[in-house]
């Protein structure tokens, strides 16, 4: 069993995140996020950020920094005009941080995926 999973990891080693590669990428799968609302958005998708102490931002830019390179976001300069912004804290662990967004407001007007990952007893059934 463990070596059946272990060539299948070595198989899709492309997919899954690793030194080399921080993200995971599955290639040809493309996901848009749909909201159910028109432009401009409410102001409670524009939210300032949380105020942060000079560790905590030198931890965030760190963060994005790595970000931006492996082209994830891109920076937005000061007088450009952004139509969905989240407030991100840092959080702390054995003096190791995470850079965590807060999506909550977002999550209200965003529509739900229509295709679920199918129930285990559908799949035997149709077996």
């Amino acid at each position: 069993m463990k070596e059946e999973l272990i060539e299948i990891i070595f198989k899709y080693r492309e997919d899954f995140a690793s030194d080399n590669e921080p993200l995971g990428a599955i290639k040809g799968h493309k996901v848009d996020i749909m909201l159910n609302l028109e432009r401009p958005y409410p102001p409670v998708l524009r939210r300032p950020a949380y105020p942060a102490s000079p560790r905590a931002r030198e931890a965030l830019e760190s963060h994005i920094d790595e970000l931006v390179k492996l082209g994830v976001p891109r920076k937005v300069g000061h007088k450009e005009e952004v139509e969905v912004t989240m407030p991100v804290i840092i959080s702390w662990n054995n003096y190791k941080s995470r850079m965590v967004g807060d999506f909550r407001a977002l999550n209200t007007y965003t529509i739900p995926d229509r295709y679920p990952i199918p129930r285990v007893h559908e799949t035997f059934t149709q077996l």
